[in-house]
């Protein structure tokens, strides 16, 4: 298995896509704005999309997918592509996205017997099986109902991806009880702006390493989520505090392999 990196921004800007994370070719986790430099091509394999929250930089790509590959999965009998996300989140796109005025209701169209979306609940621990890979709902700590999650295959270190979120006891609880391979965690905002990060439920770097801390072996970190042009800065901030773990910028493009 594979993660490709589509978008790992905590904005835009040229060069700067939100957050999207393409496992192996058909499974979406997230669906920022790095969704669209997929081809027509590869968005008509994606079978799953994997939702951490309601908000926009994480949902946007959701819809334009499904506009965008309604005719090949009509024309080819394909089964609806199946949206995971918490019931929250799910109610949250239905009312706000999916409403018929902010986007067509793609749940009920190209017909209701035969949609191009299907909405599926999940609840924090359980565990969605794709074939021999494993995705595993963790927890978050956000402004709305958000998660993470656990990439495994059996016998496997996992992928994990912390979603958006400020400090998050029961996110190292459960990584206590697991094998990781690899981190992704979001560290969205510089020191300066702790403030501003308590408030919208984010890390900043000081935040980070008291979180990191709590990891009891030396891990390969990637941070994302961080603000167009602000990459450096929090990236300094990081390396100055020191520590054990391998940590690096998160970067468009970047293969990271799971359960190697």
């Amino acid at each position: 298995m594979q993660i490709r990196v589509l978008g790992c921004s905590g904005s835009i800007a040229a060069g700067s896509r939100t957050t999207a994370f393409l496992l192996d070719d058909d499974v979406l986790i997230d669906a920022g704005t790095g969704v669209g430099d997929l081809t027509l091509d590869e968005l008509a394999r994606i079978d799953h999309i994997f939702v951490s929250h309601s908000h926009l930089d994480h949902v946007l790509a959701i819809g334009l997918l499904a506009d965008s590959v309604t005719r090949r999965r009509h024309a080819a009998a394909r089964p609806p592509v199946l949206v995971h996300a918490l019931e929250q989140t799910l109610v949250a796109l239905r009312q706000h996205v999916f409403n018929g005025v902010i986007w067509p209701d793609f749940s009920r169209l190209p017909s209701p017997e035969h949609p191009v979306l299907a909405f599926r609940p999940f609840v924090i621990g359980e565990v969605v099986t794709l074939g021999t890979r494993r995705v595993e709902v963790l927890p978050a700590s956000h402004t709305v109902p958000a998660v993470g999650f656990a990439v495994s295959r059996p016998g496997g270190a996992a992928w994990v991806f912390s979603g958006d979120t400020g400090p998050n006891p029961a996110l190292w609880q459960r990584l206590a009880q697991i094998e990781v391979g690899s981190l992704v965690i979001e560290t969205a905002f510089r020191d300066d702006e702790h403030a501003l990060a308590g408030i919208s439920k984010h890390l900043c770097p000081s935040q980070l390493r008291a979180e990191l801390a709590q990891l009891q072996r030396p891990l390969d970190v990637f941070i994302t989520h961080i603000k167009p042009g602000e990459v450096d800065t929090v990236m300094s901030e990081i390396a100055a505090q020191g520590g054990r773990h391998r940590i690096r910028a998160l970067a468009p493009g970047q293969v990271i392999g799971v359960g190697d």
